[in-house]
């Protein structure tokens, strides 16, 4: 190639890399306009000029290259956007970097006191870390780890440096389109025993467990070599995180919704998945259980609240506790039993979280158990106390002097509460102690007996077997058939009251497949209870028909007087019963029942055909979900399914389940979303309207909220005054539910917080299914192959 057809690719070079021998520096002679940027040594992190979301203002920040989807991590002007493309990033006469405008306004500015004549120089590193060095002697002067936004990376310090006041902690942004200073805080809380919390305002919302902190979950903390370091001494108390494989991309957040989720970037499917978010269950919301209550994640169900009181005390509103509503926590048993030199002692809790630990005190960092019980003993005012072994250096004694708050049950912490209890209170559980290691002796006869007893059993039954296989062909033929017509008649049912939940398995269940809170009924069990399915105790069946197959699980159902949810909304008379407050206690309850299929059970439910009449209501209109005739479990990380044949309820099935058969989580939600505007409104989603007949519930409520005049689907039967900004809430929350895009649908834990608190709400998308199917068209078979009939269950048929 000559000289000249060199020129112009050399001018394309300069024009674009005006800096290209080090990209990821910024001299004092040098500048970043607006499309320009630095990239770190190995391509991690980018330094350059953004518009977020949908927004057409400009800002300076930090995000990952290897990211497709472009991820912010860090904003230098987030309070103070750029109106054009003008803004251009330098270093000033004084070392600093400063950010200007087309007017030179000043924007952002490193503010540092630079010592000495040399000169400074920006680097980005490959950490994300924006460092500004004083130029012959490399110390670093400022730094971006220590000004974080919404975001910790890896190796990036949260916490106080007690000698300088320099506080590190995390703020949301106000919106995806705004990166300003938000309502939510991840920070940490150096007194008592260190801790770290999420905060809205001042308000604390959740918190980590107190100083040494462990790792969130072992299971999958062994499997990604994730790894923590934590410092807390009279210098400073801080932790970072790190992965022993530095490919891994991740990032720590706090969104605009008040979630602190860690994130890990999945390159084979291209998006984030998470590592670990919080709060994720009831027990995570601070004070759940109130002071001296505990919380069990584990033992919680739908028949069991999660809230217990810690030993000697009781709740203190039973009423409340039986609406299994804790917040207001326990209270002394014996109020006027003193605890003070009057023989009380101390009860162990074991493998908890430790409480709230704003008021309590490290006694001594090389103290025995016993030590530090008898100096928890000593002073009156001490109502709890932990002895540890802290990193090996020996056994530490943490104790409390005060309220015990926010207690729960933990796999990972594995923390022993020593409880303050009165004389009587010990006394009781001393004699448990003491019994149960007294009857050891008798436990051992006892299970000598059991096993002669069950030898005895197999026996007997062994010799009745061997004479059934005697039975002449006549009787054993007419055995067979009389099972036959049996099973028959329990493949034909539905739904039957027995006076309490469990299941029947037409094969004997697994041990391991059994769950402890349910009871295993055999067919002559159900078959005695149900007088051998007689029609007089049928109480109605779905829409799907049957529900059970012989040899899978069959639900048995408690009976619900007040029958389902459809029966009092859609009935103008029996709506009358249901007011606001009512009306809001069931949206919160579905939310809550939704969210434990969802997350807080064992295993994944996605239920697939929630609709008012699958929420039934107990004797005190508190709603329970029903059907899970066609409700699929996920596994591990799945998150979501297909099928080729469609079940569910025209109406309330999202738009990429009827269309094509993808169903997950949000799907779910989607329903969800129905059922909250019916409740709101009164109406069933496929009612008519006068004004635009075609149109949905979902149609007419979005048009409504369009003129901002959404209060008009108001049920006209709630005649008492309501509080207008929840309805709104409301109806804005059920919109957010039914948009057409399953990922701009929030998840039910976000739902939650947002019915629960204050949160800034995002702006609803169009909805899906707006307008009703034409009636001539009602009925029929679409060319994909779903049969959809108002207010019935639909499948499919395929072409065999």
């Amino acid at each position: 190639m000559d000289p000249e057809t060199m020129v112009m690719p050399l001018i394309l070079i300069v024009l674009f890399f005006p800096f290209c021998t080090s990209v990821d520096t910024l001299t004092p002679d040098q500048t970043i306009k607006d499309g320009q940027s630095l990239i770190s040594n190995k391509n991690n992190f980018a330094l350059g000029f953004f518009s977020p979301g949908n927004s057409s203002y400009r800002y300076l920040g930090i995000w990952f290259v290897k990211v497709p989807n472009q991820t912010i991590v860090w904003v230098a002007n987030r309070n103070d956007p750029i109106i054009d493309s003008s803004g251009v990033l330098s270093i000033n006469p004084y070392g600093n970097l400063v950010l200007h405008d087309s007017s030179k306004r000043l924007l952002w500015s490193t503010n540092v006191s630079v010592q000495g004549t040399t000169s400074s120089v920006a680097q980005l590193q490959d950490s994300g870390n924006l460092v500004l060095v004083q130029g012959n002697n490399e110390k670093v002067i400022w730094q971006s780890f220590d000004h974080p936004t919404d975001t910790l990376l890896p190796g990036m310090r949260l916490g106080l440096n007690r000698i300088t006041g320099l506080d590190r902690f995390l703020t949301s942004w106000k919106s995806q389109d705004d990166p300003g200073t938000g309502d939510y805080f991840y920070k940490m809380n150096p007194t008592g025993s260190p801790q770290v919390g999420l905060y809205k305002g001042l308000t604390l919302y959740w918190r980590s467990g107190p100083w040494p902190w462990h790792a969130s979950s072992s299971a999958a903390t062994a499997s990604s070599g994730f790894k923590y370091y934590s410092v807390n001494n009279e210098d400073e108390v801080s932790y970072n995180y790190f992965f022993d494989d530095p490919s891994i991309i991740s990032r720590l957040v706090v969104g605009n919704s008040g979630l602190l989720q860690h994130l890990l970037w999945n390159g084979g499917d291209l998006q984030w998945k998470e590592f670990w978010s919080a709060p994720k269950y009831r027990c995570d919301n601070y004070r759940h259980c109130g002071a001296y209550g505990k919380c069990g994640t584990e033992s919680a169900s739908f028949t069991r609240f999660e809230c217990t009181c810690l030993p000697g005390y009781e709740p203190k509103s039973p009423k409340n506790w039986d609406h299994r509503d804790g917040s207001e926590g326990c209270v002394r048993k014996q109020l006027g039993l003193s605890m003070c030199g009057n023989g009380e002692g101390f009860v162990k809790v074991e493998l908890l979280r430790g409480p709230d630990s704003y008021n309590a005190v490290w006694m001594d960092m090389s103290m025995s158990s016993s030590e530090c019980e008898q100096a928890c003993l000593r002073n009156c005012s001490c109502t709890a106390f932990v002895s540890m072994n802290i990193d090996g250096k020996g056994t530490s004694c943490l104790a409390w002097y005060g309220e015990l708050i926010d207690i729960s049950e933990n796999s990972y912490e594995r923390w022993d509460l020593n409880v303050r209890v009165d004389a009587t209170e010990l006394a009781t559980y001393t004699r448990k102690s003491n019994g149960f290691l007294g009857n050891k002796r008798h436990l051992a006869i006892t299970i000598i007996s059991l096993m002669v007893t069950l030898f005895l059993v197999c026996l007997i039954a062994y010799i009745c077997l061997m004479k059934k296989r005697k039975t002449s062909p006549s009787k054993k033929k007419e055995e067979e058939e009389n099972e036959r017509i049996v099973k028959r008649k329990l493949h034909n049912q539905s739904l039957f009251f027995t006076g309490t939940m469990g299941y029947f398995e037409g094969n004997e269940p697994e041990e391991n497949s059994r769950h402890p809170d349910l009871l295993i009924f055999d067919l002559s069990c159900i078959v005695a209870a149900t007088d051998n399915f007689s029609p007089i105790n049928k109480l109605g069946q779905g829409g799907f028909g049957s529900v059970f197959k012989g040899e899978e699980k069959m639900l048995i159902y408690e009976y619900m007087p007040n029958k389902s949810l459809d029966f009092f909304i859609f009935d103008h008379t029996r709506s009358s019963l249901l007011n606001w407050g009512k009306r809001f206690e069931i949206i919160i309850g579905i939310t809550r029942g939704i969210l434990y299929l969802h997350q807080d059970s064992r295993l994944r439910v996605i239920h697939r055909d929630l609709k008012t009449s699958n929420v039934l209501l107990d004797g005190e209109m508190n709603p329970k979900i029903s059907d899970f005739g066609i409700a699929r479990i996920f596994k591990g990380d799945q998150i979501q399914d297909k099928t080729t044949r469609v079940i569910g309820t025209y109406g309330y099935m999202s738009p990429e389940y009827a269309i094509f058969g993808k169903f997950s989580t949000q799907s779910d939600v989607f329903s969800f979303g129905v059922i909250l505007l019916e409740i709101i409104s009164g109406k069933k989603n496929n009612s008519s309207y006068q004004t635009h007949p075609s149109l949905t519930l979902i149609g007419h409520v979005w048009e409504l909220w369009t003129k901002d005049r959404a209060l008009d689907i108001v049920d006209s039967s709630i005649t008492e005054s309501f509080d207008s900004h929840e309805v709104l809430r409301c109806i804005q929350i059920g919109l957010l539910c039914v948009q057409e895009d399953a990922t701009d649908r929030p998840t039910m834990l976000a739902i939650l917080l947002m019915l629960s608190c204050e949160t800034t709400l995002p702006s609803p998308n169009q909805p899906a299914f707006v307008f009703r199917r034409p009636t001539k068209d009602l009925g029929s078979v679409t060319e994909k192959g779903f049969y959809s009939i108002n207010d019935v269950t639909i499948t499919t048929f395929e072409a065999r």
